[in-house]
């Protein structure tokens, strides 16, 4: 029997209303594997998909190759003219993949090693061995299939859709909360992924933009960010496809360590309001992103089963933190000092998760600090609404 029922779809009415009043989303929406069938088509398939950095590939001939939330193998490449590509990584002879997931380099064509059919680096076929006896086979009609690709904030994000509206529009409530941070020069020193992290990814949404929890269950190291200094600076609109918050301070420069200060340099063209405040932004369906006074941090989500998810972490610095005679040490504290709220996260998460598979498991109330989870809803529900059966 089916989950994707009239009863569910009306349900969800009470997790749009206001903050005061609004209830958490059904469990069913976390533990059904049916219902995370129907988000790869309502909205990962049918929204702009954060698949990593463009600094990944500096270079001409540069490529990464991934699988995105959606489900499709692609490879990103950069092009001749510098600009940035994503097509299918599946050859359009026999179907293989041209190259295998998280294999990177740099190169000047693709070859199929099947067949050897090969493919430049925006994805045309350039050679197919002994075809010249094909009747009307033409090179032009098999390429390999274009996705539409979109730099945010130094991000490359694709689209399923070549028609796709631009994603830069639907983002710009959260850009001058960016601006001093100079997002697309940052530095990069890698990322790192998660496998398998046993939690759905709305959950995992919902903890990264969570004020409520940040002095509660971190109290240990989140004293100087107090929930209490959680704000919506921005109401959220059907047309945006960014969801944030804003948290002060108890003093300037804060840092999410055991000394509760910024260990790296701080980003120069910083004001002093913005030294005393952190921001916590949702891109659904993939990208978490937060800034603080020495550091941007990413977290680019990947659904693996209802249950579970793969997470790749990556930390962004001004270029001056790598001129630190000390930078690599710095990093390992900083480091450090995450991974001990990420560890009462993911114990958190885990215990989140396995609740929602309870009979008792119900809907609760938010408090006025998790307003964002409000706003995360109504983007949810607009894209179940559009692709519910038979609504």
């Amino acid at each position: 029997m089916t989950v994707l029922t009239p009863e569910l779809l009306a349900s969800l009415d009470a997790s749009v209303a206001p903050v005061e009043d609004a209830l958490t989303l059904p469990p069913v929406v976390y533990t059904s594997e049916e219902f995370l069938a129907f988000e790869r088509d309502a909205v990962f398939a049918s929204e702009w998909q954060c698949v990593g950095r463009a600094d990944r590939i500096p270079k001409v001939g540069d490529f990464f190759a991934a699988t995105t939330a959606s489900g499709e193998q692609i490879i990103v490449s950069r092009a001749k003219d510098g600009s940035v590509h994503a097509f299918s990584s599946v050859c359009q002879h026999r179907g293989m993949q041209v190259v295998r997931d998280g294999d990177e380099g740099t190169c000047t064509k693709f070859t199929c090693p099947y067949h050897l059919w090969s493919y430049d680096l925006t994805g045309r076929l350039l050679g197919a061995p002994a075809m010249e006896r094909t009747e009307g086979f033409d090179k032009k009609q098999y390429p390999l299939p274009a996705l539409k690709v979109e730099l945010w904030q130094g991000f490359v994000f694709v689209h399923l859709d070549p028609n796709a509206a631009p994603l830069g529009p639907s983002l710009t409530s959260y850009d001058s909360y960016l601006e001093h941070y100079d997002l697309e020069n940052t530095v990069c020193p890698g990322t790192f992924t998660l496998t398998d992290l046993p939690w759905n990814w709305k959950v995992m949404f919902e903890n990264f933009n969570d004020g409520y929890h940040a002095n509660k269950l971190h109290h240990t190291i989140q004293d100087f960010c107090p929930s209490e200094l959680a704000a919506f600076p921005v109401k959220w609109d059907h047309d945006s496809n960014v969801i944030f918050r804003t948290n002060g301070y108890i003093h300037i420069d804060g840092g999410f360590n055991a000394t509760t200060k910024a260990l790296m340099p701080v980003f120069p063209l910083l004001t002093e309001e913005e030294r005393t405040r952190s921001t916590f932004a949702l891109m659904p369906p993939t990208l978490c992103f937060g800034t603080a006074p020495d550091q941007a941090f990413f977290f680019i989500v990947r659904p693996t089963s209802a249950d579970t998810i793969d997470l790749e972490i990556g930390y962004l610095f001004h270029p001056s933190a790598l001129e630190h005679p000390m930078f690599d040490h710095l990093l390992q504290m900083s480091d450090a000092g995450v991974q001990v709220f990420v560890r009462q996260d993911q114990d958190a998460t885990t215990r989140v998760q396995r609740g929602m598979h309870s009979r008792f498991a119900g809907r609760g109330r938010y408090s006025w600090q998790e307003e964002s989870h409000v706003y995360f809803n109504r983007w949810l529900v607009d894209r179940y609404r559009k692709a519910w059966p038979d609504a």
